[in-house]
């Protein structure tokens, strides 16, 4: 008997120990089998972020698109966070996806980080509270969550190999700490990395996985390896990874069945992952109503296994260390789980994606330059439009974050359905080394050795993407091909560029001709930038505006991998364009023009992307000369940085003022134009030091050196390091303008809590971050001062809030001797707009 409300013991004991352990390795690319005797579904996973793939990662099943994580973080808005988990959960439910895989709840170390963007700040405490409620928002629609990847795992260089060098010190204070604040928001699940930490790789490390995780911790939840990253069978066994993904095919299997039968792993490891899965599927829906239920049938299992997690964690923690009081903590727990409960109903309040992923970009945009007030616009007739970004979103960074929306709203969209203002474009450089998918209808054919139909998919876009199965209805075992078949209109003459993106046998034929027919060969030996970043083949073709060409593009022999199919292939499409001396003058040349010039500069999916880790800091191509040139041309210039990470901005001293809307989701443009025209107020904060040059950051180091990347700096990442090495960057952590002023008038402080005053001072409506920072009087070998809470305020003209803002006890505590400590003395509690904008202060004594 469980107190779950669920016996899973009784569910357990009518399993074989072969069927057990089925259930402990995906029966595909996406999903844990079914076993109907006793009421268990197919368990479905899904990859995020910013949006739910489901299991056919393609165009062909569109998802909302979110913006990045790093612009969630950037809103500092919990509440907000939360209903776009609520979001999050509506689309798994839409798609049959039971546990969401995210949120990435990693560091950013270092500005290098190639995925970067899909994570949250380089704050362990910021990033544990927007995880938090990220969590706090999917389980509330009854979907479960998965936060990855556990744990070091800051940067792409040999991820499958490195091995972190890290003090118990740093990783309970740094790394671990965004991990732990989960847990005890009570996380479903939770994903193990790659690397391995101190010699041992994460999904083999009992220390970290069976000690601290599931015993010190309480986690009750599923552990989930990362994809392929389970490469043994006892050590992975015993050391807490329970779900080895994907499937069938794998370390585990019959291997695994050899070790119980052979008594090398004890047969209650096994029942213990079985009952981790269980109570994941009892939560997500997934076990059928009444299955080894001892209660009453219609009384909710997860509300129980809620209380029960509750329950556990108030015994295991200080009530310092919530942020919350005991009896919010209890009003939101019972919100949670009245809210999951609804979430196996079909009576829940439909969520309005589009508008709730536009209200999320507006609040994340960070305006981090406005000289004479030069936002919002106000008196603008006209726009100077300059970037391929403009034209073309750059709405998320690459790889397992990646998503289809079946819509997106570029800036030259959304500022064009602005009534009153003419907006006038021009591409002035294009950075992109790789074309878009010819943006037409497709028709993808699957096909069998001899040519015959199989099966086919409309697809929005010309860019065929199935990965794990094929459309249903296709007999993989039969599946030899895969053919694109589209049309292109020119909109206008010349020289127009044609290209073919994929791995493997292609021909690529136009109006019949064959244009290609040969092998592309992948150079690297990292899998998924085979698939993520594969090699793209151009080519040119006279052509008059107006003209139509018959496109297809076949790939013979379609790849698997562990047993799973992977079909990724596109045939892309460029413009005819001028040369970079013309492209540039134009854009000058429209500035001039104009009342205003806005520049939307871009990193592309060569600088941002899962696979690898970025190489500088500067923008690609030439668009640090095209944005000096348009801001000689036009002093009222703003550049709109389009990054889901930082760039160097040379130019920053010379234009007016600098946006940054991260990857902004599917509703770019119309967040954009509520922005810039003042319908909105940019709410945005950095979550992470914005650096004027690369060789100014206090930690760049992504490179192995004999297997391993010592992380020596201890604790001084981001800010911390910045202070310690008495530094300055371009913009601080928590820095972000608004349209109105703050006066920060009184602040009180007791040991448990923050008490702020801030009024609004300026003339319209808006919302400022306010931020604490304890400041010891005697650091030590501890930085400068940290984040230790922050409140968002919103107020009318002249009014007034106040803001309580709790000190957790951890905000005291170090790690030494094998426990938690708190630092007796005398802290300031700094209250603020930024880490270097501290307008307040008050004495803490611990």
């Amino acid at each position: 008997m469980n107190t779950d409300g669920v016996d899973f013991d009784e569910l357990i004991n009518k399993l074989d120990l072969s069927t057990k352990i089925r259930l402990l390795t995906g029966a595909d690319m996406w999903a844990l089998p079914a076993i109907p005797e006793i009421g268990l579904d197919r368990l479905v996973m899904s990859d995020g972020p910013i949006g739910v793939r489901g299991e056919q990662w393609s165009a062909a099943d569109p998802s909302i698109a979110l913006p990045s994580p790093t612009a969630l973080a950037a809103t500092w808005d919990v509440a907000l966070v939360k209903q776009a988990g609520r979001l999050l959960a509506q689309e798994a439910r839409r798609k049959g996806v039971h546990v969401l895989l995210a949120p990435t709840i990693n560091l950013h170390r270092t500005p290098l980080g190639g995925r970067h963007f899909e994570c949250f700040s380089e704050d362990p405490f910021l990033t544990g509270e927007i995880g938090a409620g990220y969590v706090e928002g999917v389980q509330d629609g009854g979907v479960g969550t998965t936060p990855k990847h556990f744990v070091a795992n800051d940067f792409e260089t040999d991820r499958f190999t490195v091995d972190v060098k890290v003090s118990d010190k740093v990783l309970r204070e740094m790394y671990l700490a965004p991990f732990e604040r989960v847990v005890r928001a009570g996380a479903w699940g939770l994903m193990t990395a790659y690397n391995s930490v101190n010699g041992t790789t994460m999904t083999e490390h009992s220390a970290l996985v069976n000690g601290v995780l599931k015993d010190e911790w309480g986690f009750d939840g599923y552990v989930v390896s990362d994809w392929t990253a389970v490469r043994s069978t006892e050590p992975a066994a015993l050391g807490g990874t329970d779900v080895a993904m994907p499937g069938p095919n794998g370390p585990w299997g019959e291997k695994l069945e050899a070790a119980v039968r052979e008594g090398r792993v004890p047969e209650s490891v096994i029942d213990d992952r079985v009952r981790r899965i269980l109570r994941l599927a009892e939560r997500t829906g997934a076990l059928r109503a009444g299955a080894g239920r001892t209660d009453d049938p219609t009384q909710a299992g997860r509300a129980d296994a809620e209380t029960r997690r509750t329950s556990a964690e108030a015994d295991r923690a200080d009530a310092e260390t919530r942020r919350t009081s005991a009896e919010a903590d209890r009003a939101d727990a019972e919100t949670r789980r009245t809210s999951a409960e609804a979430g196996r109903t079909t009576g829940r309040a439909e969520i309005d994606g589009i508008a709730l992923v536009r209200e999320v970009a507006a609040r994340s945009f960070t305006l981090l330059k406005n000289e004479g007030g030069m936002l919002p616009f106000g008196g603008v007739r006209s726009v100077a439009l300059i970037g391929s970004a403009a034209d073309e979103a750059r709405i998320m960074g690459g790889g397992s974050a990646q998503v289809f929306p079946d819509r997106i709203v570029s800036p030259l969209q959304g500022l064009s359905e602005r009534e009153g203002v003419e907006v006038r474009y021009a591409l002035g450089t294009d950075p992109r080394l790789r074309f878009s998918p010819v943006n037409s209808p497709a028709t993808a054919l699957f096909l069998d050795a001899g040519g015959q139909l199989l099966g086919e998919a409309e697809v929005p876009v010309a860019e065929a993407r199935w990965v794990g199965l094929p459309p249903a209805g296709v007999d993989v075992e039969r599946l030899a091909a895969v053919e694109l078949r589209t049309s292109y209109t020119a909109d206008l003459a010349g020289e127009h560029h044609f290209s073919i993106t994929g791995v493997g046998r292609f021909t690529f034929t136009l109006d019949g001709q064959t244009i290609f027919d040969d092998t592309v060969v992948f150079e690297g030996d990292d899998p998924a930038a085979a698939i993520l970043h594969a090699p793209e083949r151009r080519f040119t073709h006279a052509m008059e505006a107006g003209q139509t060409v018959e496109l297809t593009l076949r790939q013979h022999e379609v790849a698997s991998f562990n047993g799973m199919t992977l079909i990724m292939f596109a045939l892309g499409h460029g413009n005819p364009t001028g040369g970079e001396a013309e492209l540039l003058a134009e854009a000058a040349r429209l500035a001039a023009e104009c009342d205003v010039a806005v520049v939307v500069a871009s990193t592309t999916l060569e600088v941002e992307s899962e696979g690898f880790d970025r190489t500088d800091l500067r923008l690609p191509g030439r668009q640090d000369e095209l944005i000096a040139a348009v801001a000689a041309a036009n002093p009222r210039t703003l550049v709109v940085v389009n990054a889901g990470s930082p760039v160097e901005m040379p130019w920053a001293d010379r234009v007016a003022a600098i946006l940054l809307t991260w990857f902004p989701g599917q509703e770019a443009g119309s967040a954009l134009a509520d922005v810039l025209f003042g319908d909105a107020e940019p709410g945005g904060r950095l979550p992470t030091t914005w650096p004027v040059a690369l060789a100014d950051s206090p930690v760049v180091d992504v490179t192995p050196v004999e297997g391993a990347v010592p992380y020596g700096e201890g604790v001084f990442i981001g800010y911390r390091g910045w202070q310690r090495a008495g530094r300055t960057p371009a913009f601080w952590f928590g820095h972000g303008l608004g349209y109105t002023t703050w006066s920060y008038d009184t602040v009180e402080a007791t040991g448990e809590a923050v008490v702020v005053s801030v009024t609004n001072t300026g003339t319209r409506r808006g919302r400022e971050v306010v931020q604490v920072y304890l400041a010891p009087a005697e650091p030590g070998a501890r930085p400068e001062r940290w984040l230790a809470g922050f409140a968002v305020a919103e107020a009318e003209p002249g009014e007034s809030v106040r803001c309580v803002i709790e000190l957790p006890e951890r905000a005291f505590q170090v790690w030494e001797d094998g426990g938690w400590a708190t630092v007796a003395g005398e802290y300031a509690a700094e209250v603020g707009a930024s880490v270097a904008d501290r307008r307040l202060s008050a004495i803490v004594s611990r």
